[in-house]
């Protein structure tokens, strides 16, 4: 009997190994890793998902597109020469060595390590990559570069947490690599009269070390300490005891997301609260003080906000993007009172035209906003407020002069309703004037419409000093208003630009735009629609990705337009003629981009097609949504 079993028991016990063994290489989540105190994470929980997904993404095939070719040679190759060669260099290693070892989650956190804002200790900053399978290389990509910093002069020293080794390495701003820090511009110090120039900043360390699969970087010892016990079966608290962190978790970060995001918005705000105003330096007095941060944290509602969080999920459908903010009705104060939405419809009315590339709708109260604005100035700036009192005053004054009973506040804001509205349509040529200013219409609710606009065009005309405005003019038996502003010096135009504000009324809506094409247009889809927004291919089904137009916020973009504009800009005029279109992008990257090599557009519009995005507000907080669905035609 025993010699019958023997077989089957060593398989068994083989098989407990391998699973006791899968068990020990398997690596906690984020969340199990992360101290109590995290303030900040960004993690995705599967790397080699995540590089599946992006290789499937429209974006990625788009680069990887032949047509797209030239281009990206280009940019590619001055990315080599210009980065990745030089930071190699510096740092001793070839990034490609690297580049397979993200196989299980890849996290970046800051925690507050002890950080209060007020005295020397920085937060703490954690990296971590699980390899899974590839430990091995992990192990010895980390054992050659500390081999290449010790023959490089750097000292080296070991440190052991919990029995885990890790290598220290001093840091200070000489040892940033060059190629890194040629990407940012660079600040001049100031200092300020009567006051001792500021002290340089103290030198950091970076800590390696490894644990099984997981690559663990921190800048300090003691921001890695709590990695090191919850890995080794310490009970110190971790980021899943966070009750907010779990509830943000059961609501947003399920199902698997690519990957998320978390800001501890209360602790982090709480830190901020507590830094004591700065003393006056009569050496250098200042007609506006600096305002306390309990103060303005206070009154603008950021005390209230528990957390901000966002997941992005891929599907055979589309991508998706939820972010959410975690702000209580009963706490909810200054911004997140006002930008908070009421449950109501928000779909594009019938007379929002199919042609239109860009569109949204916010269902907030016009009053309660203003109410909330006044509030929030009163208790951050009360000279704010009366300035704001002032200019009220001053409209009075001057428009009283033809209408006693004029009262900007009862003609304007007393009529504001809880609807706003605004849509684009695509350029109408294709100059850099033109495309950088696309026809497009504001309208908001008003209970006295005819009294609102004839209130804005008394604003409108004192704030550019039109002292005799033009009469309206009459159109489809509506009245067109007439309000020259202060030219305007436009994107690829030598001299400034006349400019009107045209000013209009319909079906309880004040319509303004600097177009009055766009304003006919409306006018005439009030009475007998076109083929209304509402009504295109897909619209409906991708709504109800988001959860629908119910929420009180609702938005819609044609990309593949938005993108046809965009690449005619780049293409035909480039950085040199056009250098407003790029000037978010640093200079160094700018560089890079040679869009006279762009393909013509049709060869790649199949990799664009339009997103929805929504809003909606319940008791626990704020969310937003944004879908967009697949392209067709793509596998």
């Amino acid at each position: 009997m025993t010699k019958t079993l023997r077989p089957f028991l060593l398989v068994a016990f083989a098989a407990f190994l391998t699973f006791t063994a899968s068990l020990r290489a398997a690596i906690p989540p984020a969340e199990n890793l992360l101290p109590a105190d995290t303030l900040f994470v960004v993690a995705a929980p599967d790397c080699k998902g995540l590089r599946a997904a992006m290789n499937r993404s429209p974006q990625w095939m788009l680069w990887s597109d032949q047509a797209m070719k030239p281009f990206r040679d280009k940019f590619m190759g001055k990315w080599n020469e210009a980065f990745v060669g030089p930071l190699e260099k510096d740092l001793g290693v070839k990034l490609a060595d690297f580049a397979d070892l993200p196989q299980g989650q890849f996290t970046v956190a800051v925690t507050q390590n002890g950080w209060d804002a007020i005295g020397d200790q920085s937060p703490g900053l954690i990296l971590l990559l699980d390899a899974k399978d590839k430990s091995g290389l992990l192990k010895t990509n980390l054992a050659a570069l500390q081999k290449k910093w010790m023959d490089a002069g750097k000292s080296v020293r070991t440190e052991t947490i919990r029995t885990i080794k890790f290598s220290v390495v001093p840091l200070s701003s000489n040892d940033v690599p060059a190629a890194v820090a040629g990407m940012f511009p660079k600040r001049q110090p100031v200092t300020e009269l009567g006051k001792e120039p500021a002290k340089p900043a103290p030198t950091g360390e970076i800590v390696i070390g490894q644990f099984e699969s997981l690559l663990i970087v921190g800048n300090s010892i003691k921001a890695v300490e709590p990695i090191a016990a919850h890995l080794t079966g310490g009970a110190m608290p971790a980021l899943a005891d966070n009750a907010v962190f779990t509830a943000d978790k059961t609501r947003q970060f399920r199902d698997a997301p690519l990957y998320y995001g978390w800001f501890n918005a209360k602790a982090f705000f709480s830190v901020l609260a507590g830094i004591p105003p700065p003393e006056p330096n009569p050496d250098a007095p200042t007609a506006v003080p600096q305002m306390p941060w309990d103060k303005v944290l206070a009154a603008s509602g950021a005390m209230g906000l528990k957390s901000a969080s966002f997941a992005a999920r891929e599907s055979h459908d589309g991508s998706q993007v939820d972010f959410n903010l975690s702000v209580p009705e009963a706490d909810r104060a200054g911004l997140f009172k006002m930008i908070a939405t009421a449950s109501k419809d928000a779909a594009a009315p019938t007379f929002v035209p199919a042609d239109t590339v860009k569109f949204w709708r916010w269902r907030v109260d016009g009053q309660k906003d203003w109410a909330a604005l006044e509030t929030m100035l009163g208790k951050i700036s009360p000279a704010a407020l009366s300035g704001i009192n002032a200019a009220i005053a001053m409209v009075n004054a001057s428009a009283q002069q033809k209408d006693p009973s004029f009262d900007l506040r009862k003609n304007l804001i007393g009529n504001l309703g809880d609807d706003v509205i605004n849509y684009q349509k695509s350029p109408v040529g294709t100059s850099t004037a033109e495309l950088n200013n696309a026809p497009s219409l504001v309208l908001f609710a008003a209970a006295n419409p005819d009294q609102t606009v004839l209130a804005i065009k008394s604003v409108a005309s004192l704030m550019y000093g039109q002292k005799e405005a033009k009469e309206p003019r009459e159109f489809l038996g509506k009245k067109i208003y007439n309000i020259p502003m202060a030219p305007q010096r436009a994107t690829g135009t030598a001299a400034p630009v006349s400019r009107s504000l045209y000013c209009t009324t319909s079906s309880g809506y004040i319509a303004m735009s600097t177009d009055s094409g766009i304003l006919e247009s409306y006018l005439r889809n009030t009475g007998t629609p076109a083929k209304p927004l509402r009504d295109i291919a897909g619209l409906t089904e991708a709504a109800q990705h988001i959860g629908g137009t119910g929420g009180g916020l609702f938005g819609y973009q044609n990309q593949r337009e938005v993108m046809r504009s965009a690449f005619t800009l780049f293409k035909n005029q480039g950085d040199a003629a056009n250098p407003g279109s790029m000037a978010a992008v640093p200079k160094g990257l700018r560089d890079w981009m040679d869009f006279s090599l762009l393909p013509e557009y049709d060869q790649v519009a199949k990799y664009f097609f339009f997103s929805v995005f929504n809003g909606s507000t319940t008791a626990d907080g704020i969310s937003f949504k944004a879908f967009a669905p697949r392209p067709p035609g793509l596998n």
